[in-house]
């Protein structure tokens, strides 16, 4: 009845590579917010996607122990991680009072998108996890010069000053 721990998680070398893989997921990520400035860089992100996955795997444990096995649980702690990010992008979001503009949006999503990718790679959905990953950073690459761009093309102008660009 019960699903094994092995079924679920794999020996020493997996669990070490799917920590391993989000930690460097949470790196790369943190690579693009350290070079603009941003209040959330490499540490910020990779710790958090330490974190992420390391509950995700735990918690999968803990799941197959000897019983019957229980998504819920699984599911109940993930969306826990999910919810409770947000308190860390919230501290990277400013509202500037001489301005009606806000700072910081871009930096808090991609701390809880990266701890969305480091779900998925404490899971094992290596696709998954992979894919994430890869359009997470063309999201953060090119998702400026495209908002330009479209500014420019579909009202005549450039950007506000103050619009959220980081």
């Amino acid at each position: 009845m019960g699903t094994q721990l092995a079924d679920l998680v794999g020996g020493n070398d997996e669990v070490f590579a799917r920590l391993a893989a989000a930690m460097l997921a949470g790196f790369v990520l943190g690579i693009n917010r350290e070079l603009r400035g941003k209040p959330a860089g490499v540490r910020t992100h990779g710790l958090v996607a330490i974190g992420a996955c390391l509950v995700t795997l735990v918690t999968m444990e803990i799941a197959a122990l000897p019983g019957t096995f229980n998504p819920d649980s699984v599911s109940r702690v993930i969306q826990g991680v999910i919810t409770g990010i947000g308190f860390i992008g919230g501290g990277v979001i400013l509202k500037l009072p001489d301005a009606r503009a806000v700072q910081g949006l871009t930096t808090a999503a991609s701390v809880w998108v990266t701890a969305c990718i480091a779900v998925a790679f404490g899971a094992g959905m290596w696709r998954s996890a992979v894919i994430g990953l890869l359009l997470t950073l063309a999201a953060l690459l090119f998702g400026g010069p495209i908002e330009n761009i479209a500014t420019r093309v579909l009202k005549g102008r450039q950007r506000p000053t103050g619009w959220e660009s980081d």
